[in-house]
């Protein structure tokens, strides 16, 4: 089973979570990982080089999905929009949409590196587009789902369990991961607990909201 790795901090309950639960060593010799940034993931996705992943969810019409997948209900941290003439990351898909959507001009910055300038950047020079979403839907945003194109049993099963239980992440690698970012563990941990990974009713609500106003732009 090849899943396409997204190896930014935001899963990293996930991530922890799936080695748990991959107890042997020939399950975990089946499963592969292919890492990258979302926009190629997605690319790989749609390829079929991977079994699954977490997907842009502006790419998720059409997939097979689990109820899974990266949520904010408010401030995210590290989805933002840097004001200052439009760039696109090319590193993403759905918050390049979001951007356009909530009609934000900047640059447009996701993932590991914009939590770090979140937590070290001393003025407002930025727009956090989790909380510009929620302040003008009241609605929580979702960034990617779980998807699969086979192997759906698995995918279904590991995503109900992660949903059941609460991850404890061990210490030395929440200090790890802060460090290869160039945050602190402590500011590593509130950014954890602004991400959420249920989708529920009003997740979806929002996401067919979301897709809905994506179409003006495609």
């Amino acid at each position: 089973m090849i899943f396409g790795k997204i190896d930014y901090v935001n899963l990293l309950p996930f991530y922890v979570f799936l080695n748990k639960s991959i107890n042997s060593s020939q399950q975990k010799a089946m499963m592969n990982y292919k890492k990258s940034f979302p926009s190629h993931i997605n690319k790989m996705f749609h390829l079929r080089t991977i079994d699954g992943a977490f997907i842009s969810s502006i790419k998720t019409p059409s997939k097979k999905c689990a109820d899974i997948g990266i949520v904010s209900r408010g401030e995210v941290l590290s989805v933002l929009c840097i004001k200052g003439e439009f760039v696109e990351d090319i590193e993403s898909n759905s918050s390049n949409m979001l951007a356009k959507v909530l009609n934000l001009d900047g640059q447009v910055v996701i993932g590991d590196k914009a939590l770090t300038r979140y937590f070290q950047t001393q003025n407002d020079d930025f727009v956090d587009m989790g909380a510009s979403w929620s302040d003008k839907y009241r609605l929580p945003f979702v960034y990617a789902r779980l998807c699969f194109c086979k192997r759906d049993k698995i995918f279904m099963q590991l995503t109900e369990r992660f949903l059941r239980q609460k991850t404890k992440i061990p210490s030395y690698i929440l200090n790890k991961s802060a460090k290869k970012i160039g945050i602190s563990p402590s500011q590593l941990k509130h950014y954890l607990t602004k991400i959420s990974y249920k989708i529920g009713h009003k997740e979806k609500k929002s996401l067919k909201l979301f897709l809905k106003l994506s179409k003006t732009y495609t």
